[in-house]
């Protein structure tokens, strides 16, 4: 029987061959059970789950070695102290959180590194804060320093406007965000989430894609933008020309969250919420026409062929996922956080 604080996670069948033969792990978010997870294997293949606690954490980016976390009122970069062929307990990389900043609780959702950005900025990192409805860098005397707001917020407010979300990088350099609505009053978004989601180029602010519901995660990678249209439950590209979006594959759950990783996908899925705002979306109508549920968990989209090809299905205390990234050439990853006194002995010398 599970209990209030349970929790189960079942791979489907070819889940785990295939994270051995693809040589890499996952990491994922879950801001509203406050946990970072690592998947990878066991020394017997048998599917490895670590957790940290990590209030509020939401956004991931991956660059080598570096894993950069957004949560409650703070931004990290957790780094891997290991070298190759070096194993802790077991695992074959540890992440250390090694950098950190106090933002305050702005709400930020996706999160880069951008070498190319005009400035170069603390860390260099570009997020989304979705409080102020714009995009934003680090400061090393403020909460943050303005980079890019969307053409039709008049003001910098802590209002959540038009729920801006999603960011993807181009050629090193930000260039699209997803958000909710083109709302220019506090909250206003929640009125317009149906159908008035769009896509908007930072570099020139024409909007490139819109009439979405609720989009999320969008992502450069193979010469396509692609994204979550996670109110209709589609995964799909944004076919630039047309300025039209293309489903690729329906998922049965509220996407957020994708990655890459050669021919696949992996998209993060929430349950639906039971609030007004999530209630008429057209997902919910999808599933009951297709007598399913809302699940938690991953999926992997095979690109070539868009079927889902293997799940990880989680049920229990976590009921909604934020981010997910790989971690390419790590069999078993584990990160020290700050609530054991794990932190305190991992001590570790820069001999170079």
């Amino acid at each position: 029987m599970k209990t209030a604080n349970s929790l189960e996670l079942n791979a489907s069948r070819q889940f785990t061959p295939w994270l051995y033969d693809q040589n890499i792990s996952l990491v994922f978010t879950t801001y509203q059970a406050g946990k970072l997870f690592f998947i990878g294997l066991q020394p017997d293949g048998k599917l490895s789950v670590f957790e940290r606690s990590l209030e509020r954490c939401m956004g991931l980016y991956v660059q080598g070695n570096s894993i950069y976390i957004s949560s409650l009122y703070q931004l990290w970069r957790f780094e891997n102290v290991l070298a190759t062929g070096q194993t802790h307990d077991g695992y074959d990389g540890l992440f250390l959180p090694q950098m950190g900043y106090v933002t305050g609780d702005l709400d930020i959702h996706d999160l880069v590194v951008c070498p190319d950005i005009a400035e170069k900025q603390a860390e260099q990192l570009v997020f989304v804060n979705t409080l102020f409805s714009c995009l934003g860098t680090m400061s090393e005397s403020h909460s943050f320093k303005p980079y890019w707001q969307p053409p039709f917020i008049s003001k910098l407010a802590a209002e959540d406007r038009c729920h801006l979300n999603g960011l993807a990088v181009r050629e090193g350099k930000p260039k699209y965000v997803t958000t909710v609505s083109r709302s220019d009053v506090a909250d206003g978004w929640r009125d317009k989430c149906i159908d008035g989601g769009c896509v908007i180029d930072i570099e020139t602010n024409d909007i490139v894609v819109e009439g979405l519901t609720m989009p999320h995660s969008p992502r450069w990678y193979r010469d396509r933008l692609w994204l979550l249209n996670s109110g209709t439950g589609d995964f799909g590209f944004v076919d630039l020309e047309r300025g039209q979006f293309e489903p690729v594959a329906f998922c049965a759950g509220y996407q957020r969250g994708l990655a890459f990783h050669g021919d696949y996908a992996v998209v993060g899925l929430s349950q639906v919420r039971k609030n007004k705002t999530f209630r008429n979306l057209p997902i919910s109508d999808r599933l009951t026409a297709k007598q399913a549920e809302a699940r938690c968990g991953l999926v992997v989209i095979d690109l070539c062929t868009g079927d889902v090809v293997h799940t990880l299905r989680i049920e229990g205390v976590v009921e909604e996922l934020y981010d997910v990234q790989f971690l390419p050439n790590f069999r078993r990853p584990m990160a020290i956080a700050f609530k054991t006194d794990e932190i305190r002995r991992v001590i570790t010398v820069d001999d170079g």
